[in-house]
């Protein structure tokens, strides 16, 4: 079993190393990866290509995890000469998924999600639809947790939105108000107080959203983008579209951020420095 990663983040670094030590081969394309990539692909370990056409020719699954602007173009560059399983994993809606897949003809094109943290590695959920997605839940006999939910494309990446309209939208919420209960320096006191109503574990996720939302802006305004595409079609996305605006927003808020913070707190200076 070969498989390929079209862009190499914190999702392909995660899973490589635990298909590596299962005995899958893994492989990526270092041509047109930022800096950051190609480092992380060097030390996961997988098999590295100066091309495009190398990574494609020696692939049985090629697996598209990029950013969300990035899932039309690369299938492009993949193109028409690719037979195996390609399986778009972005976070974007069914008429990009869709169209991505226009330009892999010859593929046995299949919808996947990754409905979870990646920090679970192979046990993260994923979902998959369309008439090939058998083929890419193969991949469970190496410890992956892939759940094959419909017959069509569109099925996965359309209950990916769902699922992202609500947690972007919660992040959203959650940073408008601890930002200004940070500010009144009753941050402490409001957690307290929503850990009696959201359980134990809510100090460690709130933070975790918080800093997260900031390190990740930028990708989450491309995925917030591509759920108001999604509910246009059938409803008002009034909420979707102002948290998309929100994340737009948010780098001009916090400044340049080449670390995830450790502490929301970090985040607030931050945006408070840079509105003085």
């Amino acid at each position: 079993m070969k498989i390929g990663f079209l862009g190499f983040g914190e999702v392909a670094s995660t899973l490589s190393e635990e298909l590596l030590a299962r005995g899958v081969e893994v492989s990526t394309c270092l041509e047109g990866r930022s800096q950051r990539s190609v480092e992380l692909a060097k030390s996961t370990g997988v098999g590295l290509f100066d091309s495009l056409i190398e990574l494609v020719e020696t692939s049985d699954i090629l697996m598209s995890v990029v950013v969300p602007a990035e899932a039309v173009s690369v299938a492009k560059k993949v193109g028409g000469g690719f037979e195996g399983v390609y399986v778009d994993l972005n976070n974007v809606s069914p008429g990009t998924v869709k169209e991505a897949f226009t330009h892999i003809p010859n593929g046995k094109t299949v919808d996947g999600a990754i409905m979870g943290g990646i920090k679970n590695g192979l046990e993260t959920p994923i979902i998959a639809s369309g008439e090939f997605a058998e083929n890419f839940a193969e991949l469970n006999q190496y410890g992956m947790n892939i759940e094959v939910i419909g017959p069509e494309v569109g099925q996965a990446s359309g209950l990916k939105m769902l699922r992202s309209a609500y947690t972007k939208g919660v992040s959203a919420l959650l940073f408008e108000a601890f930002h200004a209960a940070y500010k009144m320096e009753v941050d402490e006191t409001l957690l307290r107080y929503l850990t009696q109503s959201e359980g134990s574990h809510f100090p460690a996720s709130a933070n975790s959203r918080l800093t997260s939302s900031a390190y990740h802006s930028r990708r989450r305004a491309q995925e917030m983008e591509e759920v108001v595409k999604f509910l246009t079609e059938y409803t008002d996305p009034v909420i979707s579209r102002a948290t998309c605006e929100f994340f737009q927003s948010l780098p001009d808020k916090t400044g340049p951020m080449p670390k995830k913070p450790e502490k929301y707190g970090e985040v607030f200076r931050k945006v408070d420095k840079n509105r003085l």
